[in-house]
């Protein structure tokens, strides 16, 4: 079964829209696992924009099932994981500027620092994960560097509109889950997936997650965040 990892970082950016104390990121992930969620995704940034280091040290504590913190391969950032130990770490490329994470990291480009990122994780427990490009160079580069897993970006799936395009797509994604299962790497993927567009991604046979965040919380804010989730469960099942 295809694991669901429920990304709590825009019920922060709802709290940070007034600089308030709600709503909790922390509490929504409570319920997201009370809803039957496999696992919990936060990203501190650079900019703390909307997790806090606060949240990610609380969520570390309540979290019961699996803690996914995103972040981007950075001195900072790599210290701030191996104290606080989270059962997995995700590697993004990440730009003050951009309103989400924009493409996959650069696996080729960014080696050296990579591999030493991945080393020092590794060696505190931590499974590693690359939020990287369904490109066969990128995927041989992640087992290469000596990742765990890589999340597949689905962003241009998940913005398509001609079918062609959906079509084309969604096939390099299978092809690309294929190869990295081949390589020996666990495979998810997210980005831009919801009620719509998951049921294609979650039927790939490589698929063992799929993180998702925007689409959840925005059916939260509508009708809470219990059915949101379970009604993203059913489709993913």
């Amino acid at each position: 079964m295809v694991r669901l990892g429920v990304n709590v970082d825009h019920v922060a950016t709802l709290r940070e829209a007034r600089k308030s104390k709600l709503p909790d990121p922390v509490a929504a992930a409570v319920m997201a696992e009370m809803a039957g969620a496999h696992g919990i995704v936060c990203h501190l940034r650079e900019d703390r924009r909307h997790i806090k280091d606060k949240d990610l040290y609380l969520l570390k504590e309540m979290v019961k099932t699996h803690l996914n913190m995103e972040m981007a391969p950075t001195d900072e950032m790599v210290k701030i994981a191996t104290e606080v130990v989270p059962d997995m770490v995700t590697l993004v490329p990440e730009r003050r500027e951009e309103l989400t994470t924009e493409g996959g990291l650069d696996v080729i480009a960014n080696f050296e620092y990579l591999h030493e990122a991945i080393m020092i994780l590794r060696a505190n427990n931590i499974v590693v994960s690359l939020f990287i490009a369904p490109e066969i160079n990128q995927i041989k580069a992640a087992a290469r560097v000596k990742a765990d897993y890589v999340e597949l970006h689905t962003g241009v799936y998940a913005r398509a509109e001609n079918l062609n395009t959906v079509a084309d797509e969604l096939e390099k994604i299978r092809a690309m889950a294929l190869a990295a299962s081949k390589l020996g790497l666990g495979v998810s993927a997210g980005h831009g997936l919801n009620y719509q567009n998951v049921r294609e991604i979650a039927a790939i046979p490589q698929m063992e997650e799929l993180n998702i965040g925007h689409a959840i919380i925005a059916k939260a804010v509508m009708v809470g965040m219990e059915r949101a989730v379970r009604e993203m469960l059913e489709l993913i099942r």
